[in-house]
């Protein structure tokens, strides 16, 4: 009989961590004839106004924008603005060469995005397939298939919510039957141990911080285009926040390719131990 695989979940912010900037930045903004700028000032200032969730406060802009610029929100439209985002350096042989390298040893390695930027343009992107489950914010759609409502506002603590949904296996949204039950850690199917968090921001703290006291592995990526942004990661590794910072660079040898292949390491010798 074949040795069951032990397992093992990457969970990833999207926007700054696998693609440089916000997804709403490369073709959605641009085509309500608005600055990046701009449309980040008005949300801000919505968010001010109403004292609301600035996540929730983007959507509204968006479709309130969307609708004065005549710009159509069918979900096709969001995935086909998301065709437009690109990617970090390796990103597109990351997620074979890693699950492969987990096969190897006897690690089944499981991708997940955890991000407030919208599930509908990660479904628009070539690595869409890559995940099990994408976690983001997205609409609820009317009977012509037009957004009209937030179905998910993914803020910096709400994200938290999805790491144990992996952890507990319990990974349809609408379901909360498992979430909210107890589940002896041994009975989970994904141990925090056997989890990293990769995310390049300050709404990614929390997950950051859970997985790494829980004795999991959290990684603070940056570009190293942005200025400040190394500081900041490095920032979370001094605060006790994350456990590597490196450069959002995933190529084969790179050291987030490094990392995380020596934590596969780390985990198919402890369930040897076990």
């Amino acid at each position: 009989m074949p040795k069951k695989l032990i397992p093992l979940a990457i969970a990833y912010d999207f926007d700054g961590t696998l693609a440089p900037g916000n997804m709403q930045e490369y073709d959605f903004i641009p085509a309500l004839q608005m600055k990046s700028k701009e449309f980040w000032n008005e949300v801000k200032k919505k968010a001010k106004e109403q004292d609301a969730d600035e996540i929730l406060a983007y959507m509204d802009v968006m479709l309130r924008k969307a609708d004065s610029e005549q710009v159509s929100v069918r979900r096709a439209d969001f995935k086909n603005f998301g065709s437009k985002i690109n990617l970090f350096p390796g990103v597109d042989s990351w997620f074979k060469r890693i699950n492969e390298y987990g096969k190897s040893k006897g690690v089944r390695v499981e991708h997940f995005i955890i991000s407030s930027g919208l599930r509908e343009m990660v479904e628009g992107t070539k690595i869409f397939k890559e995940f099990s489950k994408v976690y983001a914010s997205g609409f609820m759609y009317d009977h012509n298939g037009i957004a009209r409502w937030p179905a998910i506002a993914m803020n910096y603590t709400t994200k938290t919510q999805y790491l144990f949904r992996i952890n507990k296996g319990s990974l349809d949204v609408h379901d909360n039957t498992i979430i909210n039950k107890f589940v002896p850690k041994e009975q989970r199917p994904v141990p925090f141990e056997n989890m990293i968090f990769i995310g390049d921001g300050e709404t990614d703290i929390p997950c950051m911080r859970l997985i790494k006291d829980q004795g999991g592995h959290s990684i603070a990526v940056f570009s190293p285009k942005k200025k400040g942004a190394k500081s900041k990661a490095e920032k979370l590794i001094v605060e006790g926040r994350a456990n590597l910072s490196a450069v959002a660079d995933y190529s084969a040898s790179g050291k987030i390719d490094k990392a995380v292949k020596a934590i596969i390491d780390k985990v198919e010798a402890a369930g040897r131990i076990t």
